[in-house]
């Protein structure tokens, strides 16, 4: 079954967008490389910049946004609210200002979390995720201490994590896996930013059959390898998978969000 991004998952009395537009190049993330300094001058420090790309993905149809809790990246969200932009969010809670390419997992657990959750339940949020440098620091008391957390806000609620294969080998036996619904990865065809060096036919088969044992929704993330892949050479990898449920994709630019999501309709 082909996947198709622009409609809604019904899930537990809510619907959810498939097609949700990233927040990396917002926060001009540091695994851009040399471009994350031109994302920090033309999107990061200049919120009406990143406004008017949010409107036109909402222009193309795109119906939710991956937000986490900063001014600069809130500020964009709200001019473009004030233009129209009816968006579901999907919020990163616990997000820190950790080192990607260096992170040190203790600081991570230190960000105050509890906060976000509050922000983000005034939003219209069906979806609340545990950031990745809480998750890979497998704190699992933590972790499951922040998953409850949101439960009770009434968000449904799920994992990030930077490396797949590894976590989902440790989710089933160090948490209550009823506790989460969700699990945000990278995902590509060249396994890029993923913990997996290579990723031909049967790795694929192995990584499937892990994400399948886990029995949650999944949401790809880092689809175009940070930009290493061309939007139709990542997207048609998209097409003969049938286990991913939602899809993240991050553009930095109004002319890349008519071109990507254009062709994501394609598909």
């Amino acid at each position: 079954m082909i996947i198709m991004f622009f409609e809604d998952l019904e899930f537990k009395g809510k619907s959810i967008p498939k097609a949700i537009l990233g927040y990396g190049p917002f926060m001009a993330e540091l695994y851009f490389g040399h471009r994350s300094r031109l994302y920090q001058i033309d999107l990061y420090d200049n919120p009406q910049n990143t406004a008017e790309v949010i409107m036109e993905a909402y222009n193309q149809g795109v119906r939710a946004i991956n937000l986490v809790n900063d001014h600069n990246l809130l500020k964009a969200y709200d001019i473009a609210c004030d233009n129209g932009c009816e968006m579901k969010v999907i919020a990163t809670v616990g997000k820190s200002d950790v080192d990607y390419l260096n992170p040190n997992y203790e600081v991570a657990k230190d960000v105050d979390w509890d906060e976000d959750i509050e922000l983000f339940s005034g939003y219209d949020c069906p979806v609340m995720l545990v950031d990745e440098f809480i998750v890979d620091g497998y704190d699992w008391k933590l972790t499951s201490k922040i998953l409850s957390q949101i439960n009770d806000s009434g968000s449904l609620s799920g994992l990030v994590t930077a490396f797949p294969s590894k976590t989902a080998d440790l989710i089933s036996k160090n948490l209550d896996t009823s506790l989460f619904d969700f699990y945000m990865i990278p995902f590509n065809s060249i396994s890029y930013m993923m913990d997996i060096s290579a990723f031909n036919s049967s790795q694929r088969e192995e990584f499937k059959q892990k994400l399948l044992g886990l029995n949650k929704k999944i949401i790809a993330t880092r689809t175009l390898a940070a930009g290493v892949l061309k939007p139709k050479e990542a997207f048609t990898f998209f097409k003969n998978i049938d286990y991913i449920d939602l899809i993240s994709i991050g553009v930095a630019k109004v002319e890349e969000v008519s071109e990507d999501f254009s062709l994501l309709k394609e598909f």
